[in-house]
Order: structure tokens, then sequence, then C-alpha cells
């Protein structure tokens, strides 16, 4: 596999927490995280074992705020999490619409967006010529750890479901999301609700569901969740616990189940987000649905654009 060191590309998406599973517990059904980890901020920067799926040519993923990136600004803070929350309802509302509004995704001093997508601009349509059309990367968890991405990866070794493009808007890559289930247990959500489809989007923050099966989600997560007391909502967040003066906290696993029977299990990261449910509910069952970057840290994730699959890949950074 070709590699190219000195090459390295700048995350975007919020990485604020490290939220660390224990053994002891049926993780199908609960996980354990550090209460204290919620709030601790990484200073150091770690270099934790990845690994890419063969073939291609990979690149390490590092967070632009991160101590492992190779060219800080001083000068530049990171944001906080209301403000990544507030441009994160730009960008998904940007995605609906699908016309551009200048400088609102790019207004802290961001040098540029390398696009992934579908269309002719796309370094992933352009390089395919040399590389293939199949590409994956692992969005690192913390900002102290690192991803990467894959140009030309390998296809096989991962759980795939069908790719759904649009020869009207061609840069998205959509799936259908078929279910989800809380506790090792899937929600009575009606298959109606999920009959648009989602797409995959590293750059929105967080996953957009249907109303109704966002709050199936909400209930269910509340009940396994009863014995911590309930915090006031955060921006888009509305399912919120207070963890004051608690060491572990146990919180019921979730997973997203797409098409083709294909088992998504979240890690922690992708659950919690700063003491709450990492996730947001679209205005009702008939908008589009984006399954966001903190849903897949720690995931490879493949777009096989010539086999017509997205693809996962459990704990591959």
């Amino acid at each position: 596999m070709a590699s190219i060191p000195k090459l390295v590309i700048l995350l975007l998406c919020t990485c604020l927490h490290t939220l660390v599973a224990h053994e002891g517990y049926d993780l199908r059904t609960y996980k354990v995280l550090h209460a204290g980890s919620l709030k601790s901020a990484a200073v150091n920067c770690s270099q934790p074992k990845v690994t890419p799926s063969s073939g291609g040519v990979t690149v390490p993923l590092h967070h632009r705020h991160g101590p492992c990136s190779p060219s800080p600004v001083p000068s530049t803070k990171a944001p906080t999490l209301e403000e990544m929350l507030r441009r994160d309802q730009l960008r998904a509302a940007y995605i609906r619409r699908n016309q551009s509004e200048s400088g609102s995704l790019l207004e802290d001093q961001t040098d540029g967006l390398m696009g992934l997508g579908g269309g002719a601009q796309s370094l992933a349509t352009q390089t395919a010529g040399t590389f293939g059309k199949a590409f994956s990367y692992c969005l690192p968890p913390t900002p102290d750890s690192s991803g990467f991405l894959t140009l030309g990866a390998a296809t096989s070794g991962f759980s795939k479901t069908q790719m759904l493009r649009s020869s009207q808007v061609p840069s998205y890559y959509g799936v259908l999301l078929e279910a989800i289930r809380v506790g090792g247990r899937q929600l009575n959500i009606p298959a109606s609700v999920f009959s648009g489809r989602s797409i995959m989007d590293s750059g929105t923050i967080i996953t957009r569901l249907p109303a109704t099966a966002y709050s199936a989600l909400s209930s269910a997560f509340k009940a396994g969740m009863k014995q911590y007391p309930p915090a006031q909502p955060m921006g888009i967040f509305d399912t919120c616990f207070d963890f004051s003066g608690q060491s572990t906290i146990n919180i019921p696993s979730v997973a997203l189940v797409f098409s083709g029977e294909v088992v998504v299990d979240l890690a922690t990261d992708g659950i919690i987000l700063d003491s709450c449910l990492a996730f947001a509910a679209n205005s009702d069952d008939s908008s589009l649905g984006i399954i966001g970057n903190v849903q897949q840290r720690t995931i490879e994730v493949l777009y096989d654009v010539g086999g017509g699959a997205v693809g996962f890949k459990a704990g591959a950074c």
C-alpha cells in the first residue's frame, strides 16, 4: 500500500471528548464511559494504530484544532460546540436547498474544502482514472487521535449497503436507512418513515433523522438513561443529561440498520456529545436524512462508486 506521509488532511468536524468503553457489559445493550472524558480537552498528540484497507494511496487525517495538527494557527481558536452546531444547521439547510451560500460554511478562515462527492470537480472523481472508483476514510474520535483517507481503497472486508445516486444531484452518495436499534432492540418505527433516502456526509456534524424516527430514538434512549437527571437542551440537542458526580456512565448502545440488513453499531463517540444524544430531528419525515460525521467516527467508510455500494468496517482508527 502506497502512502504519502507528508500530506495531511485537516478535519473540520467537532471532536471534543473521549468516551471509553469497558469490558463487563454486553456491548449490544449498554456501553460504559468515563464521565470526566466528556469535558476533558486533549493537550498531547497520540498516534494510535490505524488500519486502512490495503491498496491505493493513504494519507493521515488530523483534527484542525488538535495537538496533532502539523500547521496550527495560534490566533485561531477552536470554535465552541454551540458555534459548530450553528454552522452545522447552515450546512444541513444548504444541502437541502442544494444551492450555494457563499462564505457561510467557511467563515472560520478555513483555507478550503476538499470535495469527495460524485460531481465532476471532486477529488474522488478527478483521480478515479489513476486510483479507481473507490475511496475510504476513517474519522478520528478525538482531537489527539488520527484517522486516514485512502484513494483507490480495497473493497473487500466491509459490510455493504446499496449506494443510491441521483442524476439531478450526482454529488451526494445516498443510502437507505431502514431501522434503528437501541440497547439491542429494534425500535417500532413504521417502514414508511424511512421511505426517503439519506445521504452520507462527512462535512455535516450531526445526523439528521426523520422526525418520527428521532422521536422514537429519543424516547428509547431516555428510558435507558432514566437513572440520570435530564439537563437543559443545548442548541439542536433536546435529549441531554446531568452527569454531575458520576465517575462512569452506562449508555444504551445505538445501531443504524441499512438496506441489505447491514447493521452499523455506533462507537460511544457517535452516541453522546457533550452530555447530549448526538442526533437531531428533521422538521418532518419527508426531508432528506443526513448521516453526519459524529456517527461515522472510528468506522472506515467505503465509497465503492464503481460497485455501487457504501461499506462499513468498525474500529479502523
